[in-house]
């Protein structure tokens, strides 16, 4: 299997993580890769990236198959008001693209928040950095990596 740039901190940070490799053909719905990983879709996050009404960037991981809840997410970092960066953005601003975006090795740090589901999770997977590839480790040793905080973020699911 081919080493990302993520695989690559991970290892130079000494943090223990699982990697997967569905293939660079692979589909980049959440819920597809949750299921493509055997995996929960409650333990399988996405990288959101975002700009705040100041003009700073931000960087959100919540479950795959929810959805970032913008209010929430804005009081969370202080801001009057957040928006999801447009798609050409990506690439310029953190080196990944669309499908492929994780909190880790981004070309300069932002703000980042993960969910609070993720606390209490004994592993949580999300991107390696390239479309395919995902890193399963424990939300803790991430902190050996990043700074995050952990926040409500995510909007309410509607129960069956």
């Amino acid at each position: 299997m081919e080493k990302t740039n993520v695989m690559r901190v991970l290892d130079q940070k000494k943090v223990k993580y699982t990697p997967h490799c569905l293939g660079e053909n692979t589909t980049t719905v959440g819920e597809e890769v949750a299921q493509a990983l055997g995996k929960d879709a409650a333990c399988v996050f996405k990288t959101l990236v975002t700009v705040g009404k100041s003009g700073a960037n931000y960087v959100f991981v919540v479950p795959v198959a929810g959805e970032l809840d913008l209010k929430k997410a804005a009081k969370a970092v202080g801001e009057k008001s957040i928006e999801m960066i447009k798609s050409r953005e990506l690439l310029p601003l953190t080196g990944y693209i669309h499908g492929g975006c994780s909190p880790i090795g981004m070309k300069k740090f932002f703000k980042t928040t993960f969910d609070i589901s993720a606390k209490d999770k004994e592993t949580i997977c999300f991107s390696a950095g390239k479309i395919g590839y995902q890193v399963e480790v424990a939300p803790g040793d991430v902190s050996k990596v990043i700074r995050f905080t952990f926040a409500d973020i995510a909007k309410e699911q509607d129960q069956p």
